[in-house]
């Protein structure tokens, strides 16, 4: 069985699990040659979500039902009809939840969650894991709240594991191996990063001021 120690040993050493489907008993632990990052020096923002944050559609939270948005990253939807996620995974996870490194962000309407995302804190590295939404643009926002979050709180890395076009329109990009070992260890030798510090609105705002 997974645990909440064997994923920080895992994440330090530049590893990550994922299973095979929902139902799988067995995990993979994946180490890709090129790694996904967002800069957080480098986030971008299109014009349209920017004005989306500006509006303030949803309430964010962050932590406030951390169960609830892993197993909705790991429900089917259209394009994502399999998941990564197993009941060890979510079990392990959510043992690191209560350890302290594991978090979410979470939007909310009416106090209904309708997206949201999830990942792993240790040092001044965030591992960004899985995202959802059932409204429109809300795992978006989310990840600029997250952003916003983790410049305000002294990170140095946004780990977002593969490159897709997707996470390219938000300014991640692919760098080999070697340099992201560098980067991780550089981010996990600094003092930790502050999740929980106070999030003003303009620090948002200040993230979507790079726009593509």
């Amino acid at each position: 069985m997974l645990t909440p120690h064997e994923l920080i040993a895992a994440y330090t050493a530049g590893v990550f699990p994922m299973a095979e489907s929902a139902d799988a008993k067995t995990i993979r632990w994946i180490e890709p040659r090129a790694r996904g990052i967002i800069p957080l020096d480098g986030f971008h923002v299109p014009r349209s979500l920017r004005k989306t944050v500006r509006h303030a559609p949803f309430e964010i939270v962050v932590d406030q039902d951390f169960a609830a948005v892993m197993r909705a990253c790991a429900t089917p939807a259209p394009g994502r009809e399999q998941t990564w996620i197993n009941e060890d995974i979510l079990a392990a996870y959510e043992g690191l939840h209560r350890l302290g490194f594991a978090h979410s962000v979470e939007c909310r309407i009416g106090g209904e969650l309708v997206g949201g995302l999830y990942g792993v804190s240790l040092g001044a590295a965030f591992f960004g894991e899985s995202m959802f939404s059932r409204a429109t643009d809300a795992s978006k926002v989310a990840l600029v709240h997250l952003v916003a979050r983790l410049r305000r709180g002294g990170y140095a890395l946004l780990d977002a594991q593969f490159l897709t076009a997707h996470l390219a329109r938000f300014g991640a990009i692919e760098i080999p191996r070697r340099r992201y070992l560098a980067l991780l260890a550089d981010a996990l030798a600094r003092p930790p990063g502050r999740f929980y510090r106070e999030l003003p609105l303009d620090d948002v705002l200040q993230a979507t001021s790079q726009t593509s």
